[in-house]
């Protein structure tokens, strides 16, 4: 689990961001900040994995404070939430060894985007391996997935993960399975896999019964 701390002077909008995270599976809330003095002392306090940072504090400005936040947490990696637009503020923020920046305002989707590939990418290369292949490196740079043009809402981590599930199972899947696998709703599994059909990745099996037929899932070749 992925313990996040939400550094935002709003409370609505923090709020907000913490009801996001809570429905991204993978991660938790340990607390808000709303200032970077209370930041600094949660941060050494909770020992967060993760700190969403706006940059606009009422005492701080975020970008500086991300300093002082790893020197409490040294392992701390950091995702700027910031209505900031400046590319010399972003420029600073990618030097300051950001994991991401996104533009307020974003939805849920925007924001769970950029959770998953962090989770995956980020922490799947400190737990994986003890040595990185170049394909791993690429993916903690968002490289090599420029091949998939994926549906609006979708991303390349959750797709792998979808696929990863396939091929685990034994036989075919339906997309309830698939969806109870990943944490995720049906309708967002049935999404992926889909798109996995018309790629020509997947087969699609009609199982028949009472009602419609279930549409079942196998990798080709399987």
């Amino acid at each position: 689990m992925i313990k996040v701390l939400i550094v935002d002077d709003d409370f609505m909008v923090a709020k907000v961001h913490a009801g996001f995270i809570q429905r991204t599976p993978g991660f938790a809330v340990l607390g808000v900040a709303h200032t970077g003095a209370q930041a600094v002392l949660e941060t050494q306090r909770l020992q967060p994995d993760l700190v969403l940072l706006d940059i606009h504090l009422p005492d701080a400005n975020g970008l500086d404070l991300m300093h002082r936040l790893r020197e409490v947490a040294p392992d701390l990696d950091v995702l700027v939430i910031s209505a900031a637009r400046e590319v010399e503020t972003v420029r600073k923020a990618l030097r300051g060894g950001i994991v991401h920046y996104l533009i307020k305002p974003f939805s849920q989707a925007d924001l769970q985007e950029r959770l998953e590939h962090y989770l995956h990418a980020y922490h799947g290369l400190d737990s994986s391996k003890a040595e990185a292949e170049q394909s791993d490196v690429n993916r903690v740079f968002g490289l090599g997935t420029s091949e998939r043009t994926l549906p609006k809402g979708c991303s390349v981590e959750t797709l792998e993960r979808v696929e990863e599930t396939l091929k685990a199972a034994s036989g075919d899947l339906s997309a309830a399975e698939v969806a109870e696998e990943l944490g995720t709703s049906r309708v967002s599994a049935r999404r992926y896999l889909e798109y996995l059909h018309d790629a020509g990745a997947v087969d699609v099996k009609l199982k028949y019964g009472v009602g419609r037929p279930e549409r079942r899932y196998v990798l080709k070749g399987r």
